[in-house]
């Protein structure tokens, strides 16, 4: 697996914290040390949420103090009940000269965060308690799952008819990328790896001998995964027509280069709203479809936790496979009385 898109890539994290941890208490700096065995991307995340936490307090609670100067003495005051005080600020807040608001996802991520590092502190005797463990977690409602159906990603992937509903000078445009969009949906809706695994992806990684490929997982870890013989014709297409180019990666933009989040996320918007207008169709949208279809054909929720990675099942069965609304529609027809 090419090393140095996520070193870049981690890099750019790395110095994201170190920039974070300036406007944090000082204390901070221990706590980051002490969690280092965590992903980069997941103590960026806490930096942000804790960045936020204190300037709460800073605005709320302990208002003789900026953040920086904030002492462990000052944590080991807040109460249980200032926490809840929190999660309701969280609802509407001024931050850096902006008005945000979270929904409950958002309130329950950060909380968690504060709880993390509350227990922390606690467990290396620098606290006389944890108040957090008194603050019950936001309870998040299920969400529709949101995903294209079986019909839905045949008119998707018949990609020239596709081209044929937009304007003239957008079909003109995207004729030059449709083997490599095509390629990409494919790969998505065949795989259902994540977006930040798919531009991390170099040719190096693809072996057409096994229809295999290697990535690096969100944690981290390095995995193999197989793609049908119809994602290897649509990628084959697409290297053909790229054929000459030295850049490694393998998704690449109209200038050569690797291709970025971003430009996924549009490209897979552009034609998902022509086929599919009233859902909101993201790379990730694209995996649930994936993950979706390969549970109705298999019936197996381990396997669809595997092939995606997941190492809580719990996490596959609540977000992606609809296992009880198929479970249920089989048991409506098991039981008969009437013969």
């Amino acid at each position: 697996m090419n090393k140095s898109y996520y070193t870049e890539r981690n890099q750019k994290y790395l110095l994201d914290l170190e920039k974070c941890k300036l406007q944090l208490p000082k204390f901070c700096e221990q706590f980051f040390v002490g969690i280092q065995v965590t992903s980069i991307l997941t103590r960026v995340g806490y930096a942000h949420d804790l960045k936020i936490f204190f300037d709460f307090l800073v605005r709320k609670i302990i208002t003789n103090k900026a953040v920086r100067d904030l002492t462990l003495q000052d944590l080991d005051k807040i109460s249980a009940f200032n926490l809840e005080s929190f999660l309701s600020y969280l609802s509407c807040f001024e931050f850096n000269g902006k008005m945000q608001q979270n929904g409950d996802c958002a309130k329950d991520r950060k909380l968690s965060t504060v709880k993390v590092l509350l227990k922390y502190f606690y467990n290396k005797d620098k606290l006389t308690s944890d108040v957090s463990s008194k603050v019950a977690s936001i309870k998040i409602k299920d969400k529709n799952i949101i995903k294209l159906e079986h019909d839905e990603i045949i008119k998707l992937l018949d990609i020239d008819k596709v081209l044929e509903t937009f304007s003239n000078h957008q079909r003109i445009f995207l004729q030059q990328t449709k083997k490599r969009d095509l390629a990409i949906l494919v790969f998505f809706l065949g795989t259902g790896i994540r977006i930040s695994e798919l531009v991390g992806l170099d040719i190096k990684n693809i072996d057409f001998n096994n229809n295999s490929f290697s990535i690096i997982r969100k944690g981290g870890d390095s995995d193999i995964l197989y793609f049908s013989n119809e994602v290897a014709d649509k990628l084959q297409d697409y290297l053909a027509q790229r054929e000459g180019s030295k850049e490694l990666a393998l998704f690449l933009s109209l200038q050569g280069k690797r291709l970025q989040v971003r430009a996924v996320e549009n490209m897979v918007k552009k034609y998902t709203q022509k086929i599919a207008p009233l859902k909101n169709i993201t790379p990730h949208k694209l995996r649930t479809s994936f993950a979706t279809q390969l549970y109705r054909k298999t019936n197996d929720i381990y396997v669809v936790a595997e092939v995606l990675g997941h190492k809580d099942i719990n996490t596959t069965r609540r977000h992606y496979a609809e296992c009880g609304v198929d479970n249920k529609m089989k048991a409506a027809e098991v039981i008969k009385y009437w013969i």
